[in-house]
């Protein structure tokens, strides 16, 4: 591989199925040109495109859920060609990656033609999840082989984050370096480097998994949804558990997977001895049931008496018979709960021996697959997290049960223990020395774990520091160079009392200089930045008539959010996956944003019975006033604000949030999620150098013209039954909001804060009907919004026979109490807001919270 091209700019992907053109889109993504190739199909009819196999593939890309593109205008950086008359286009690419079907024959002939028609020292990858290199480049020319390398994406590329790297002693150390780089940054991967072994590490570990844990539990007659029940979160692996996991990548990959690992093994391995054929699979496969992308597969979604019913396939026959899915109730959630994959493990049940079984099975051939597949165990460990969404990777889950208590188990039964695990006996795979994490090597010594250039990860900050500050919900951290980071630590990050608490201690302990703080950072590693305030609250408190406690709320929120506005100091957010309601207000709020790529945030408010309420509104109705795009006139930004809240509209990636001005054209956007924090503290660094607070903003807004124009829309969207009854009052208060109320007339200044009261004034109304409370009931019981409930719409079809729009409008208006009162706060109500009741009292009446005595438990 030549270092004489770097930089990749133009990228060809041979291979236009599944997996060639979500590399072709993730490429599309990173800002590359690519050209999608494919063959010329032999029953071309007279007119149609040569092309026409590769263009459908895109046209597929802009409809297929979940979406491969992170913006549809990205479709315009991927082309498409034919192996016959476009072949000129590999002369341009610095890069090519080979992703057609997994027959060494047919690849070594591809690869023949790649090398005659490209420029010198472009890279060439090969997709294969199964086939070595050395096998791959057998009989190509010296200079092809210096130039290709194995580049194995997991699927979908645009959401797996895994890159598995294959090279050989012919490559360009230094161009292979580039090509990772190009990988990492601009793609968005964590490149973990394989030996030439077969299925390099992910597939290797994870098929030898599912293997082991479909026939355990035919062995122990388990059924497929217990199986999947305690396979699954019990285990720290996604909720799919194994069968669900097969049918979401397809029935019909399993079996070239597998063959290819048994033939291609070294002899002794212990996958030859789990391996064994499965008659009822081989006969799924023939009628079809291929999994989600077939008629389904150990589950399916069947019609039964007009409605659709879940079943389940009985794995103890030979024969497929389904029956309805039953979602069985286990032990083991409670159990892993409670005492970890030890307790898991170590009852008599036949739940607890499957458990015990699959890891036991799984965990010492990961083990002993050191140092065949890679030396280094935490590679195996990142593999098997980021290629096949385990919590925690073999090593670590061993490390949780004890490695003792694992080794004293398997000697118990006399089962083998590979050396390398019994290098770690009376030790642990993984410890923290003087702030810095440490794994077991090969030889036995612990080596510190290395991070790239450009990547700071909380994770190991909390391992060498303590907090500046916490409570139960959010904690303070130094990150270095007089940034501060604010870190949310609630269930899913949602926002209540005490994480608006903690911004505001942040934010004093800036504006008086403590610790050399001069800008924060907010920032978590959860799975989501934060799925918005916690509704959980306001229902409780609702049920109990306690409506001064959320009006509080709202107040001591949207307080809390302006201050941080406002401060004198940058602030800077960092989200990754959701950031919802209240977790968007917090970027809206912000002086900047470098968000993940794989960021979901909107205001969805209305789907729970209300409007944004801690400053949602006003930043909207701010950003679409001064966006230089708005059409000209008073309506088009409040039009604009009204359509992305009303309608619910939420981001599917960043790149996506700029569009609906969640995020500003200048927030920045990261593809590899581990480079976040670094990009967010070096982007509040840029800012403190005279910085200066934004000023709050005066509009002329239209008033009651303005609110009637929006109103014909939402009348007409109400009489053709797209929206339901109380969307039309919920609809009615946003618009009353957005055009300035009654003051506003087109004329008359009105000042933002004159809105953010009308905000909060209007939550406070829509939180204290009964609809609104029923909406969050249902939002808590199904996660999904009650608007979307068939059942409920039908109902509330009637309505529009009875009550017309305007009668829908008034009823909100009179008889509300926004004073509220304080009614006797019972011991019951108490207990349900347990453990965090008193600290939130304290902290909505204004005062912080007392610290508790270390007498007794915490209730």
């Amino acid at each position: 591989m030549s270092n004489e091209n770097k930089e990749i700019k133009k990228a060809v992907v041979v291979g236009s199925g599944v997996m060639g053109s979500g590399i072709a889109a993730q490429l599309a993504n990173a800002g590359i040109e690519v050209t999608l190739l494919d063959i010329v199909p032999n029953d071309l009819e007279k007119g149609e495109s040569r092309s026409k196999v590769a263009e459908g593939a895109i046209q597929k890309m802009l409809k297929t859920k979940p979406a491969p593109l992170m913006h549809k205008r990205n479709a315009k950086n991927i082309s498409a060609g034919n192996l016959e008359d476009d072949l000129d286009k590999l002369g341009e690419a610095d890069l090519i990656i080979e992703a057609i079907i997994e027959n060494p024959k047919i690849k070594s002939d591809l690869y023949k033609t790649v090398d005659k028609h490209r420029k010198k020292g472009s890279i060439i990858g090969s997709n294969t999840s199964t086939i070595p290199l050395a096998e791959l480049s057998d009989g190509q020319s010296e200079q092809f082989k210096k130039d290709f390398v194995i580049t194995h994406f997991f699927n979908p590329p645009r959401y797996m984050p895994l890159l598995e790297v294959v090279t050989s002693n012919d490559n360009d150390p230094k161009a292979v370096q580039a090509l990772e780089d190009f990988m990492d940054r601009k793609m968005g991967k964590t490149v973990i480097h394989c030996k030439d072994t077969p299925g390099f590490i992910a597939n290797r570990v994870g098929t030898y998994w599912l293997t082991a844990a479909m026939t355990e539990a035919i062995d122990l007659g388990l059924t497929v949804e217990e199986a999947d029940a305690v396979g699954g979160r019990p285990m720290g692996i996604p909720k799919t558990g194994v069968f669900g996991l097969i049918d979401l990548v397809g029935l019909d990959l399993m079996p070239h997977i597998s063959e290819s690992l048994n033939k291609n093994v070294p002899e002794g391995d212990d996958y030859r001895n789990i391996h064994r054929d499965l008659p009822l699979l081989e006969k799924m496969m023939e009628e079809g049931y291929t999994g989600r992308k077939g008629k389904g597969g150990f589950y399916r979604l069947n019609e039964v008496d007009g409605k659709r019913v879940k079943e389940v396939i009985d794995i103890s026959q030979d024969e497929i018979s389904y029956s309805k899915a039953e979602r069985p109730k286990v032990k083991s959630s409670k159990r892993s709960k409670k005492g970890g994959l030890q307790d898991l493990v170590s009852h008599k049940d036949k739940e607890s021996q499957y458990a015990w079984n699959v890891l036991k099975k799984t965990l010492t051939y990961a083990a002993s697959m050191i140092p065949q597949i890679n030396d280094d165990l935490v590679a195996i460990d990142d593999a098997m997290k980021l290629g096949y969404n385990w919590k925690q990777g073999p090593f670590e889950m061993i490390d949780k049960m004890g490695v003792d208590f694992f080794i004293n188990k398997l000697e118990a039964e006399n089962y083998p223990i590979p050396e390398f695990l019994e290098k770690a006996r009376g030790k642990s795979f993984y410890k923290t020395v003087n702030g810095q994490l440490q794994y077991l090597g090969v030889d036995g010594r612990y080596k510190n774990v290395e991070r790239p250039d450009g990547v700071l990860l909380l994770s190991d900050i909390k391992r060498g520091s303590k907090p500046l500050a916490s409570n139960p919900c959010a904690k303070i951290w130094d990150i270095g160079d007089g940034v501060l980071c604010l870190e949310f630590t609630s269930p899913q990050n949602s926002l209540d009392p005490l994480n608006l608490h903690m911004m505001n201690k942040a934010r004093k302990m800036i504006e008086k200089g403590k610790h050399g703080a001069k800008a924060l950072v907010i920032h978590n590693e959860g799975q989501n930045f934060s799925v918005g305030a916690n509704i959980k609250l306001a229902e409780i408190a609702a049920n109990y008539g306690q409506h001064w406690a959320i009006d509080k709320l709202v107040d001591y929120g949207q307080s809390t959010y302006k201050k941080l506005k406002y401060a004198d100091f940058p602030v800077v957010t960092a989200p990754s996956g959701m950031a919802l309601g209240g977790g968007c207000e917090v970027s809206l709020h912000a002086d900047a944003v470098v968000a993940h790529a794989e960021t979901y945030t909107g205001l969805v408010e209305m789907g729970v019975g209300f409007i944004p309420g801690w400053g949602g509104c006003v930043e909207m109705l701010r950003r679409a006033i001064n966006d230089p795009k708005s059409a000209k006139g008073p309506m088009p930004p409040i039009v604009k604000a009204f359509e992305t809240i009303a309608m619910v509209k939420v981001s599917m990636s960043g790149e996506e949030a700029k569009s609906l001005s969640y995020f500003t054209k200048d927030d920045q956007i990261v593809m590899n999620k581990k480079r976040v924090l670094a990009e967010a503290k070096a982007k509040a660094l840029e800012l403190v150098d005279g910085y200066k607070a934004p000023e709050p903003e005066v509009w002329k807004l239209p008033g009651s013209a303005g609110r009637a124009a929006l109103q014909m829309a939402v009348n007409d969207m109400y009489q053709r039954g797209f929206i339901s009854s109380y969307a039309v009052a919920l609809a009615d208060q946003l618009a009353f909001v957005l055009t300035g109320g009654e003051k506003a007339d087109g004329v008359t200044e009105i000042h933002e804060d004159d809105v953010r009261k009308l905000e909060a004034d209007a939550f406070k109304r829509l939180v204290r009907d009964k609809r609104t409370l029923h909406r969050i009931q249902h939002m808590l019981k199904f996660n999904k919004a009650l608007d979307q409930n068939k059942e409920f719409l039908a109902a509330d079809a009637e309505l529009r026979d009875t009550m017309t729009p305007a009668e829908l409008r008034q009823t909100l208006k009179g008889g509300v109490d926004l004073k509220g009162r304080k009614n006797k706060v019972t011991q019951d109500l108490k207990d349900r807001l347990a453990p965090s009741f008193e600290a939130a009292q304290a902290v909505i009446s204004g005062k912080s919270p007392k610290k508790r005595k270390k007498k007794g438990p915490r209730p």
